[in-house]
């Protein structure tokens, strides 16, 4: 019997109807290939990206033109929302989630076309290489070439960098990184519910473990990331890089998050270290939210346009 058939879930009345219907959702229990079984690993990633890009699918028909281009080597999608000039203003370096191993290609081009619609900017999805075959640092090496060159058509006050989960850890990544080479710091970074900590030291991946309808342990999927390189490096696990110097930024987690203590921690030591650091926590929210279309979503979505439309020129 699983953790979370050992433990019912209690759903709570201080949310929406429509929240509560996902709470009461089991999560699905989770087995991983062995570490060297590539071909298992990649059956296993083709199967959730299918179920996930299902879920992406009115992204078509969102008024967003999304183009396919080669940055610097990398596949990079461009997603314009209608209205917005092509050769100017500020754009978005969206770096997308998926336990660094997963929702690259058509699920990355999705979800760069949603975040060009809830930030109202141009977006560059960066669709990075990943494990199993491209372990790290090929996916933060991805990132940082794709932020060099957007550094070449714009200045870095006209640049956001954001990701969700596993997108959060290459994101704050690509900015300790860029701190380390003498880049510029871009306008302001975004996490929602980062994937910061790769060690999984926090108090909530205990706490949550049971309660998180999304989400469970992640260390299989850590080590075969890393590829025997220390799981608390910096470029690794952000949360313990100094974070001196950062960007305005944006940490977005819910009470049910597995990945709740990363995103707390991080808020901590960004304050800490003088910067300007907002943390939203949504009530009963799991890791990623809801649905994306919950009241509570919508709340957390219109919190972050704010933050977003505060810092642009």
């Amino acid at each position: 019997m699983s953790e979370r058939e050992e433990t019912p879930v209690w759903v709570p009345t201080s949310v929406s109807e429509r929240a509560r219907q996902f709470l009461a959702v089991p999560r699905a229990p989770s087995s991983w290939p062995a570490p060297d079984d590539v071909e298992g690993w990649e059956k296993h990633i083709a199967a959730v990206d299918s179920a996930i890009l299902s879920r992406f699918a009115s992204a078509a028909q969102l008024p967003v033109t999304v183009e396919d281009r080669d940055i610097s080597g990398v596949r990079t999608y461009v997603a314009r929302p209608e209205g917005v000039p092509a050769e100017s203003g500020p754009i978005f370096l969206d770096i997308h989630g998926g336990a660094l191993i997963m929702c690259g290609g058509p699920v990355c081009r999705a979800t760069t076309a949603l975040t060009a619609m809830t930030s109202g900017m141009i977006t560059w999805g960066v669709d990075y290489r990943m494990a199993p075959r491209h372990p790290y640092p090929a996916g933060l090496d991805d990132c940082v070439a794709v932020y060099r060159e957007l550094l070449e058509i714009r200045d870095p006050a006209d640049i956001f960098v954001g990701g969700v989960s596993a997108g959060g850890n290459l994101a704050a990544a690509l900015i300790v990184r860029a701190k380390d080479e003498g880049l510029p710091m871009p306008a302001a970074l975004v996490l929602g519910t980062p994937e910061l900590d790769l060690t999984e030291s926090g108090d909530t991946f205990h706490t949550n473990l049971a309660y998180d309808t999304v989400l469970g342990s992640l260390m299989a999927v850590n080590r075969l990331y890393a590829a025997g390189h220390d799981l608390a490096h910096p470029y690794l696990s952000p949360l313990f890089a100094d974070v001196t110097g950062f960007p305005p930024t944006y940490l977005q987690s819910g009470t049910r998050d597995l990945f709740l203590s990363n995103t707390v921690r991080m808020h901590r030591r960004l304050r800490a270290a003088g910067i300007d650091a907002e943390l939203h926590v949504g009530e009963a929210m799991p890791h990623s939210g809801f649905t994306g279309d919950t009241p509570e979503d919508l709340d957390l979505a219109a919190e972050r346009r704010r933050f977003l439309d505060r810092h642009r020129r």
